[in-house]
């Protein structure tokens, strides 16, 4: 049977795994979700990932979920090129060092100015306190410098001289707060220079395919329909104001 992937790329983790198995060729088929439709609550992607979550895959009777995981799985079980995830015991612990870090971080930080800047102003329709967009942008710049100062340094990607998971899972991340007009390379050259590396080991056209949603989220905003996010809303607030 042929590998199965549940994405919706407007999500940075699924975003992640459809360029992961683009790039290394690996043949899937598409199941396409959309999260603001609710699809993930469906009975149907229930078998798949109980915990509702996307990404999702179903390899024959394996089902997995969580994307750190999955591309664990996929160089695991593909064999993919080594710059991926190192053999070398320092260079896999310096990726694993920034998977480790960058969910509650990166993460989280370019998806609350996701969410603070489009989703809860414009499609939920609630006036986000100036204080809180100003803690949120301190911490998303301070996440930005980390990468920046402490995972990139002086090197060309995090873990030497070629793009590995680590720059895959960074660099889907940062184009989420940049989807709703947060400026992250205009004042940054090294970062700017890091991202035109990874774009290009990626290739220019899937990294554009892939980030066209989240690039074009601000005009889609406009048709979202918020009252299917209400049942949610007050789940969405409490995390993010």
């Amino acid at each position: 049977m042929v590998l199965e992937l549940y994405l919706d790329l407007l999500s940075q983790p699924c975003r992640s795994v459809y360029i992961f198995a683009k790039k290394n060729n690996i043949q899937f088929e598409y199941k396409e979700l959309s999260l603001m439709a609710g699809a993930h609550y469906t009975e149907e992607f229930g078998k798949v990932n109980p915990i509702r979550k996307v990404p999702a895959i179903r390899d024959g009777n394996f089902c997995l979920g969580e994307s750190i995981a999955i591309l664990q799985y996929l160089v695991e079980k593909y064999g993919t090129p080594d710059h991926w995830y190192p053999a070398d015991v320092q260079k896999r612990a310096q990726v694993n060092e920034y998977l480790s870090w960058q969910h509650t971080a990166m993460r989280f930080h370019g998806s609350r100015m996701f969410w603070l800047k489009l989703m809860i102003p414009k499609v939920l329709g609630v006036e986000v306190p100036k204080e809180k967009m100003d803690d949120a942008t301190e911490d998303l710049n301070n996440s930005l410098k980390l990468l920046e100062e402490k995972f990139l340094q002086d090197r060309a990607f995090i873990a030497g001289e070629k793009i590995s998971l680590a720059d895959l899972v960074a660099i889907v991340e940062i184009m989420q707060p940049v989807g709703v007009g947060f400026s992250v390379f205009d004042e940054r050259p090294k970062l700017r220079a890091w991202r035109d590396r990874v774009q290009a080991a990626i290739g220019a056209e899937l990294f554009d395919e892939t980030h066209q949603k989240i690039l074009s989220v601000q005009e889609m905003a406009q048709n979202l329909d918020g009252s299917k996010l209400q049942h949610l809303k007050s789940k969405i607030l409490k995390l993010f104001l």
